[in-house]
């Protein structure tokens, strides 16, 4: 009697841990599904403000972007922008690689990143892109400034500082001519950024200025004085 009450105790229990473990399997296959590899060919692609061409460096077929030098300003609509195509929320993921140009102003740092939530008419967007030179710096107020976020047309890298230092910037392990794996964690008003496969974000910002309704398109950013390379663009977008 007393076995018989335990088995039929442990069946449901048993019934429950395989339901939740095919919900768990099926959600997890369904997030992989909507990954959307996103090809990088000219026809996909617009220039803003910047050069752009296919090519191959390093064995890898990449896209190369250098800023227009009519543009002056820093954290300028400075992108190639992905034709046809509306992000909101989900994970942006791709392969960068910066060199320094040779005319680059002693300035310069490799500028190189994503644009995101783009509208139409590329007079506002979020990004956020990286310094490689700042790694390595022996300035640790430098090393400090590897990441940025920035917000178009308000809200640029010296705004940031000068109301919210260091909120916008973090440090990352990362260097020119190597290829940089960035994701980008996009939620409503928060995205967080991870740097070649880091289980925790290197940063983290939960106020994007566009609010959590903006939405719109993505671009391949760089800044001045940079060559920029982005290869395996994937976009896994969620409601």
């Amino acid at each position: 009697m007393i076995k018989n009450t335990t088995q039929q105790i442990k069946t449901p229990i048993v019934k429950r841990m395989v339901f939740v473990l095919i919900l768990v399997f099926t959600v997890f296959s369904m997030t992989k599904a909507t990954a959307q590899q996103i090809k990088l060919d000219e026809d996909r692609l617009t220039a803003v403000q910047t050069s752009m061409s296919i090519t191959q460096i390093k064995g890898k077929k990449a896209v190369r972007v250098v800023k227009s030098a009519a543009v002056k300003e820093d954290d300028e609509a400075t992108y190639v922008k992905i034709n046809d195509f509306n992000f909101k929320n989900g994970v942006i993921e791709v392969d960068v690689l910066s060199r320094l140009l040779p005319d680059a102003p002693a300035h310069a740092r490799g500028f190189i990143g994503l644009a995101f939530r783009i509208n139409k008419d590329d007079s506002k967007f979020e990004s956020i892109y990286v310094r490689p030179t700042n790694s390595t710096a022996d300035d640790q107020l430098r090393r400090n400034r590897t990441i940025q976020y920035f917000s178009y047309p308000s809200f640029k890298f010296t705004h940031s500082r000068a109301t919210a230092p260091g909120q916008y910037e973090s440090y990352a392990p990362i260097a020119l001519d190597e290829w940089i794996k960035l994701k980008i964690e996009v939620n409503g008003d928060q995205a967080k950024l991870f740097i070649n496969g880091s289980k925790q974000p290197y940063l983290i910002v939960n106020d994007l200025k566009m609010g959590a309704d903006q939405y719109g398109s993505l671009g391949l950013f760089v800044d001045i004085g940079t060559e920029g390379f982005f290869r395996n663009l994937k976009v896994s977008p969620t409601p």
